[in-house]
């Protein structure tokens, strides 16, 4: 390599060391500046020693390195934005697929509870044998095959403080009847004719009740929670 070349590639290599050099230290603030400036001068000195007529092309050699230098920073910083677009768009996507199975996961237990409260509801007293009396543990049995699972509870609940289970209470001072102390008693009776001897039918009707008036049996639970009486 002739002297020429050799401090043509020295003047390329200081002047694109001194550009990044000078990069980094704007960005950090440091005292890289005068540094820079110190490099600088003797980029100059270098340069002065090459003969006027290749001056140009070691300045062109020098350029060139500085934008390589600058567009190997470049795809750098390229790579680096695009591996943090691609992670957040895959959390992004994680977190929208655990939602939609969710949702899903919900609309079919909501569909399987439809059917078995539709299922339960078709149920009328004639699917029950008639017997001359009842116990309490056998009137809790129909009401379970009757009622849907998850509302059950929250209708125990109720029948309990109406009436204890017992489909021929009687309030004393009202009158009120039965299971759900229906007033008058004869509101039975659009769910069977024979509301006064077969709990399977009071059990529709308070179910019935309790679906139209507030929703389900735990809302109306809830209400008889807040003001005793629903």
């Amino acid at each position: 390599m002739s002297r020429i070349s050799v401090r043509g590639f020295a003047v390329a290599s200081a002047t694109a060391v001194t550009a990044v050099g000078s990069v980094v230290g704007v960005a950090s603030g440091s005292t890289a500046q005068n540094n820079d400036a110190e490099a600088t001068a003797a980029d100059a000195t270098l340069l002065a020693d090459i003969p006027t007529g290749q001056q140009a092309q070691v300045q062109t050699a020098s350029l060139t390195q500085q934008a390589n230098v600058q567009a190997i920073a470049a795809d750098a910083s390229a790579k680096k934005d695009a591996e943090e677009a691609a992670r957040k768009a895959a959390a992004q996507s994680a977190i929208e697929k655990k939602e939609a199975a969710e949702k899903a996961a919900k609309a079919a237990e909501e569909a399987k509870e439809r059917e078995e409260a539709e299922a339960k509801a078709s149920r009328s007293s004639s699917s029950f044998p008639v017997q001359s009396s009842y116990t309490v543990a056998q009137i809790q049995a129909m009401a379970q095959q009757m009622v849907p699972s998850g509302q059950y509870q929250c209708f125990s609940n109720i029948v309990d403080h109406e009436s204890s289970w017992n489909y021929q209470a009687v309030n004393p001072s009202s009158g009120a009847y039965g299971l759900f102390q229906a007033l008058p008693a004869g509101k039975y009776a659009s769910a069977g004719s024979d509301w006064q001897t077969n709990p399977a039918t009071q059990i529709k009707w308070g179910l019935n009740y309790m679906n139209e008036r507030y929703g389900s049996p735990c809302d109306a639970w809830s209400f008889w929670q807040a003001n005793h009486w629903y």
